[in-house]
């Protein structure tokens, strides 16, 4: 296994561009949560006002709904939802340009033709594990929705987050990969 990739966000995010699907990176930075709710507001104020609002343009969304501060921590559990409940938004929010998302589970088709066509990759996160990744923020500042709660915009700041490149920039898909495996194999035994 190589060793992974250490990229700063947002100074660095073309460089996510670069890497193939399967690498495992380690993000440092700024990126904003937002879940179904504050995907459905986002959409709405682009809509309405031709942008993405907050100084979102260039980001990364972690589909994610941190808990309120615990241990000593700026943030609590921090787990990654199942990024296919964004899919009807993604790429709508990738053309006003998002750069990357972060979730867990396989994307749409559509969202895989999006990010070939805006130059934007997915980063899977690992599930399950949302206290052990709570210790990765630095910091936690809630930017827009805070009638939401866990669901609100909140601007974290990460450091050594671990994920894997599940769909890069030229469409090749970590999941889709590993099922024609999967059945590659399992046919040949």
């Amino acid at each position: 296994m190589s060793e992974p990739v250490r990229v700063t966000l947002p100074e660095e995010a073309a460089r996510l561009r670069s890497l193939p699907a399967g690498t495992l990176v380690l993000l440092s930075g700024v990126v904003y949560t937002a879940r179904d709710a504050t995907h459905g507001r986002l959409e709405a104020e682009l809509r309405r006002d031709g942008a993405l609002p907050y100084g979102l343009a260039g980001q990364t969304l972690f589909y994610a709904g941190p808990t309120p501060p615990a241990a000593g921590r700026p943030a609590g559990a921090i787990g990654p939802t199942t990024a296919k409940r964004m899919d009807a938004w993604t790429p709508t929010l990738l053309a006003a340009g998002i750069v990357a998302t972060i979730g867990k589970g396989e994307r749409s088709e559509a969202v895989r033709d999006a990010c070939v066509a805006h130059g934007a990759v997915y980063i899977a996160a690992t599930g399950g594990v949302a206290a052990l990744l709570a210790t990765t923020v630095t910091s936690a500042e809630v930017v827009a929705y805070p009638e939401l709660g866990t669901e609100a915009l909140v601007k974290l700041a990460l450091e050594d987050f671990p994920g894997w490149v599940a769909i890069d920039a030229a469409g090749n898909d970590l999941y889709a990969d590993a099922r024609s495996e999967w059945a590659r194999t399992e046919g040949s035994v």
